[in-house]
C-alpha cells in the first residue's frame, strides 16, 4: 500500500520567520521559539484575534519580562520598568488616547522634536508613521513589560473616563446647541454628530455651561496647565474653582467648543472669537460668547454667558438710588446730546446701556448698535458687529448710521478721536448717542476726552450725562449679620460725623447654603454726573478733573465712594466691599 507524501500548500505550510510579526521573528531568531511554536501562537492570535504579545504571553511560553529583555536587545532599544514612573506627570496630551489604547503604548516625555514612547511591540512600523504625521515628531522606544504596561494604560484611560463620566453625572438633560454661524445656517452634519468615545466630553461640557447658568456665573474658564487642567466660574465677581478634569480631555473640550462656535479647530497658535447658544427650553435660549487663548500648555478657553433677560430686568434691578434714577431718566428722554457710562471691564456698563435702550425700544423709534461684539439680542434694535478686518470699524458704523435716519445711537466704545468726533457730531444734529469709555470715575471721563483731542466746546455742547459705576457684592438677606466697626474706621472710609448718628447698623457677611461666603448677587454702585451750566463754564475754560468733581460735589452728585457708603448705611452691601471696588 503506498504512502501518501505529505503535501505541503499555502494554507498548511509553517511561517519562516520573514513571515512571523516583528516579534516573533526576534524570538525565533534568538533562539527562545521554534518556527512551529511561533506560527501556531500567530494563529491562534488570529483566530482570536488578539495581538501576537497577548497570546504569547497568556500561552505562558514566554514571560513578559523575557520577552522585555530580548526586545531591548533585538531592537537596541532602552528598557523600562513603568512600575517605577510617577503617573501623575505623564504627559496626557502628546498621544490621541484612542490611538495610545489601540496600538498598547504609552507617551512619556517630549524631548526637542523626539517623542518617547513606551510599547511592548518595537516593530509596530504603522503605529510609529501615525504618531509622526500627528504629533510632527519623530518616535523612540523605550521597551516596556507587556503585562505592566497593559495595567498602566488602562488605569491611565480608564480614571480619566471615570472622572469625566462622574462629573457628568446628576441628571444632565441632552440640551440642544444652537448655531449662531454668519449666514445662519444650522451647521453642517459631521459637526453635529457625537462620536461614542467623545460623548462624555459633550456631557461634562453641557453640565458646566447649565451649572454656570444656574450658579449665576458670568464667565466660565477652562484652564490647561503643564499637570493639571482646572474648570473655574466667575460668581459675583469673584473667581471660584468648580472642578479639575483629567488633562487628557483638553483637547477634546477644546474642539468640542470650537465647533459649537464655529471657530476653526485645526488653528490653535493665535486667539480666536465665536459665538454659541444653548436651548435650556423651548422659549429659553442663553447665549455665550466664546474666546480662546494659546497658552503654554493648551488653549485657555473663556465663555461668557450673555443673558437677554438682564436687560429687561428694568432700571430699578439695578440699583439706583432715587436721585440717581431720576437724572438718567432726565437724559435719556432728552432728543439729542451724549451719555457715557465709564468704568473698568465687568462693571456693568453693557447691562446699564442695554436696560436705558430696552426703555427707549418703541416702535416709532430707530435705534442702531455698534458693538464688538453685540452681546445681548434685543428684537426692534438694529444691532452691528464691528468687524475692523473687514473694515467695519466703529467709525465707519457711525458713518452708515447716521444714513439710516436714526434717532438713538449706541456706540460699544469710544476708542479714538475719529469714533468721538463722529459721535459728538451725530449728539450736536439731533440724535441721542449712548456710549461707554474706560475711566475711573465721572469727571476724569471729561478730561479724557480732553486729552483724546476733542475740543472743549465740542465736549460741552453734546455731553448732557456721565455715570460712572462699579459692581459690588450684595450681602445675602439670609444670614447677613450686624457687625461693631470702629468709629475712626468709619471716618476714614468716608463717614462724615453727621452719617454716624447711631440710626443705623453695618451689616458683615457670614455664610450659608443659599450664598456664596454671605454674598449672593451684585449691586451697581453709581456716580451719575448731569452737566449743568456751570460744569459746561468748566470744561470751556479747559478746567481740571479736581474742579470738575468740586463742583460736582456743590451740585448734590455724590462720588462713588459715597454712593456704595450709602449701600453700607441701608444694609445692602459690606464695607469691606465698598472699600475694595471703590479704592480711591
Amino acid at each position: 500500500m503506498a504512502v501518501a507524501t505529505p503535501t505541503t500548500n499555502k494554507a498548511t505550510r509553517l511561517a519562516t520567520p520573514a513571515e512571523l510579526s516583528g516579534v516573533g521573528r526576534a524570538l525565533v531568531m534568538a533562539g527562545k521559539l521554534s518556527q512551529e511554536a511561533a506560527d501556531e501562537i500567530a494563529r491562534k492570535a488570529k483566530d482570536g484575534n488578539k495581538p501576537f504579545i497577548a497570546e504569547l504571553t497568556e500561552s505562558g511560553t514566554v514571560s513578559s519580562s523575557e520577552l522585555a529583555h530580548i526586545l531591548s536587545q533585538s531592537f537596541s532599544a532602552p528598557l523600562l520598568d513603568v512600575d517605577a514612573l510617577d503617573t501623575v506627570r505623564l504627559p496626557r496630551d502628546l498621544i490621541d488616547p484612542q490611538l495610545a489604547v489601540k496600538h498598547r503604548i504609552l507617551a512619556l516625555k517630549k524631548r526637542g522634536n523626539r517623542l518617547l514612547v513606551a510599547t511592548a511591540d518595537p516593530s509596530d512600523n504603522e503605529v510609529v508613521e501615525k504618531i509622526k504625521f500627528t504629533t510632527q515628531m519623530g518616535v523612540e522606544w523605550i521597551i516596556a513589560e507587556y503585562d505592566k504596561l497593559m495595567r498602566l494604560i488602562e488605569a491611565h484611560n480608564k480614571s480619566a473616563a471615570e472622572a469625566i463620566g462622574s462629573m457628568a453625572e446628576g441628571g444632565v438633560t441632552e440640551f440642544g446647541f444652537e448655531d449662531l454661524g454668519d449666514d445662519g445656517a444650522p451647521p453642517e452634519e459631521e459637526e453635529t454628530d457625537i462620536d461614542v468615545e467623545d460623548a462624555p466630553v459633550v456631557k461634562f461640557l453641557q453640565k458646566m455651561l447649565v451649572d454656570a447658568f444656574n450658579m449665576r456665573a458670568s464667565d466660565l474658564h477652562f484652564e490647561p496647565y503643564e499637570f493639571t487642567y482646572r474648570v473655574r466660574f466667575r460668581i459675583d465677581g469673584e473667581l471660584r474653582e468648580i472642578v479639575s478634569p483629567p488633562i487628557v480631555i483638553k483637547e477634546k473640550l477644546a474642539s468640542r467648543i470650537k465647533v459649537m462656535s464655529r471657530l476653526d479647530i485645526s488653528e490653535k497658535r493665535v486667539p480666536q472669537d465665536g459665538r454659541m447658544k444653548l436651548k435650556l427650553a423651548p422659549g429659553k435660549v442663553i447665549d455665550f460668547r466664546v474666546s480662546t487663548l494659546p497658552t503654554l500648555f493648551g488653549e485657555k478657553i473663556v465663555i461668557r454667558i450673555l443673558d437677554p433677560s438682564s436687560a429687561k430686568m428694568g432700571i430699578d434691578a439695578l440699583g439706583y438710588e432715587p436721585l440717581e434714577k431720576k437724572r438718567l431718566l432726565t437724559a435719556i428722554e432728552r432728543p439729542y446730546g451724549m451719555i457715557l457710562v465709564t468704568g473698568p471691564t465687568g462693571s456693568g456698563k453693557t447691562v446699564s446701556l442695554y436696560t436705558c435702550l430696552n426703555l427707549l425700544n418703541k416702535e416709532g423709534v430707530n435705534i442702531s448698535t455698534a458693538e464688538d461684539p453685540s452681546e445681548i439680542n434685543l428684537p426692534g434694535v438694529n444691532q452691528v458687529n464691528v468687524n475692523e478686518k473687514a473694515g467695519l470699524t466703529f467709525a465707519s458704523a457711525l458713518k452708515a448710521f447716521l444714513r439710516q435716519d436714526p434717532d438713538i445711537i449706541m456706540v460699544g466704545e469710544i476708542r479714538d478721536l475719529e469714533t468721538a468726533d463722529i459721535a459728538i457730531k451725530a449728539a450736536q444734529t439731533g440724535h441721542l448717542v449712548l456710549s461707554t469709555l474706560h475711566t475711573n470715575d465721572a469727571p476724569t471721563t471729561l478730561t479724557r476726552m480732553r486729552n483724546m483731542g476733542i475740543a472743549p466746546f465740542n465736549i460741552a455742547s453734546s455731553v448732557i450725562l456721565i455715570t460712572a459705576q462699579r459692581l459690588g457684592r450684595r450681602l445675602c438677606e439670609k444670614c447677613k449679620a450686624p457687625t461693631e466697626i470702629p468709629r475712626d474706621t468709619l471716618l476714614e472710609a468716608g463717614f462724615t460725623e453727621a452719617d454716624l448718628d447711631g440710626t443705623w447698623t453695618p451689616f458683615k457677611p457670614v455664610g450659608c447654603a443659599a450664598c456664596n461666603n454671605g454674598y449672593k448677587g451684585r449691586v451697581g454702585i453709581y456716580e451719575v454726573m448731569p452737566i449743568t451750566e456751570e460744569l459746561q463754564r468748566i470744561i470751556l475754560a479747559d478746567g481740571s478733573a479736581l474742579e470738575i468733581a468740586a463742583q460736582a460735589r456743590k451740585e448734590g452728585v455724590r462720588s462713588l465712594r459715597e454712593s456704595g457708603l450709602h449701600k453700607v448705611k441701608i444694609g445692602v452691601t459690606s464695607l469691606e466691599e465698598v472699600l475694595a471696588v471703590t479704592n480711591e
